[in-house]
């Protein structure tokens, strides 16, 4: 019979009353906050109102699916001046926001979105009935791809090109400086919609994705290079806060430093847990990419050096050794394979650090096999991720000894 070893509790929900729970610094500015993201939700159901005409039916719901897909980021220089990539270029400017993001899980491949039709897929597209998760959001690399996409099209392009898309780039890094928190931190979706899409969010690796943008914006790389000087200085500051932020949220037991978890309440910075089977818990490929992040800053202060080394420790410590995640057969085990590969756990307790499992009944176990059998196929329970931030370890080490990080 299965061991339940506890509950998941929910997720606390960002309001204005929960205020006085965060920093007194930081109080007036999540007012101010918290305001700004109301108005920006108000003024997007608005805007597409606007377009809707009376007795003329709503367009047809975009399409859904893999839309990473269409946006590849990884062509040669010439293939983004093609009327392929151009095309794609034009329906993504199309499917902005008035906020300025975009919504996730769309093809981009598609036609530019018609007047009056919604900038997400929505599965009931009459006026007034429509659904707005997930509008603007950084979930499942929605507004950091198209953003990514539209610099390589303007750094391929000539002139009138970067003309044509500059405008679509600096609202998209406008969309991000007014998303990030006080506290330096992302949300999942912005404007904030309500529960645990408005929690400090490093599931997916979304912050580090945005982190990444305002870095090229703040360098000028490529296609960012246009950008206005204050949007490029504003995006230096916001990479400053988040990596301030990265640092606070590092899980420290008896005084070391660990990893990090997959989400943070947003006022008070304490790892909250998501949807049902997603606990409070340390996050072990959310955590080798921060550290992989933070192994690519260019001069690391102390405080980044000391969270990289600790975090790294951390990875070591808890990896498993001759096991393989066996998805053969339809129902995943995990198995002895000697000399297999690192594997992780999604997910370590905290502070013990053994692997824990959610069940959608919010029910929280210490081994696999006693989730239901349609969790246990559904989710990522066991991966290879951190080797990648064990293998940039080394190399890091050598930069460091040489001085480079002085």
């Amino acid at each position: 019979m299965a061991k339940r070893i506890g509950t998941i509790a929910p997720y606390r929900i960002v309001s204005a009353a929960r205020i006085p729970e965060a920093p007194a610094h930081l109080r007036a500015k999540w007012q101010a906050y918290l305001e700004t993201s109301a108005k920006h939700a108000v003024h997007d159901k608005q805007a597409l109102a606007a377009e809707t005409v009376a007795g003329v039916p709503v367009p047809p719901s975009p399409a859904d699916g893999n839309g990473l897909a269409t946006m590849p980021l990884d062509r040669d220089a010439a293939w983004y001046r093609t009327s392929s990539a151009l095309e794609v270029a034009d329906t993504i400017m199309s499917f902005q926001t008035p906020s300025g993001g975009w919504g996730k899980n769309m093809p981009r491949n598609v036609a530019p979105r018609l007047p009056g039709q919604h900038y997400v897929h929505d599965a009931s597209p009459a006026a007034g009935k429509r659904s707005w998760d997930f509008v603007g959001t950084i979930d499942n690399g929605a507004t950091t791809t198209e953003l990514s996409f539209l610099a390589r099209v303007v750094e391929a392009g000539d002139a009138a090109t970067a003309a044509r898309y500059g405008k679509t780039i600096a609202r998209g890094i406008e969309y991000l400086l007014a998303a990030q928190m006080p506290n330096g931190g992302w949300p999942q979706v912005w404007p904030l919609a309500g529960g645990y899409h408005d929690a400090l969010t490093y599931n997916d690796d979304a912050m580090v994705r945005v982190m990444g943008i305002l870095l090229a914006a703040a360098e000028g790389q490529g296609g960012f290079a246009s950008l206005p000087a204050h949007l490029r200085e504003k995006s230096r500051q916001a990479v400053a806060d988040g990596i301030t932020c990265l640092l606070d949220t590092q899980i420290v037991h008896k005084g070391q430093r660990t990893g990090w978890a997959q989400q943070y309440d947003a006022l008070t910075l304490v790892p909250d847990s998501a949807r049902n089977y997603e606990p409070v818990a340390l996050a072990s490929s959310e955590s080798s990419r921060i550290l992989l992040f933070l192994m690519a800053i260019p001069e690391p202060s102390p405080e980044v050096q000391a969270a990289v080394q600790e975090g790294v420790g951390w990875l070591q410590r808890v990896a498993i050794t001759d096991r393989i995640w066996d998805r053969a057969g339809g129902d995943p085990q995990l198995v002895v394979s000697k000399g297999a590969r690192l594997l992780w756990a999604r997910f370590y307790s905290i502070p013990d650090n053994t692997p824990v499992f959610g069940d959608r009944d919010r029910a929280l176990y210490d081994d696999v096999r006693d989730i239901s059998p349609e969790r246990r196929r559904g989710y990522s329970w066991y991966n290879s991720t951190p080797a990648s931030a064990l293998a940039s370890y080394g190399i890091w080490q050598k930069r460091i000894a040489r001085g480079e990080g002085k």
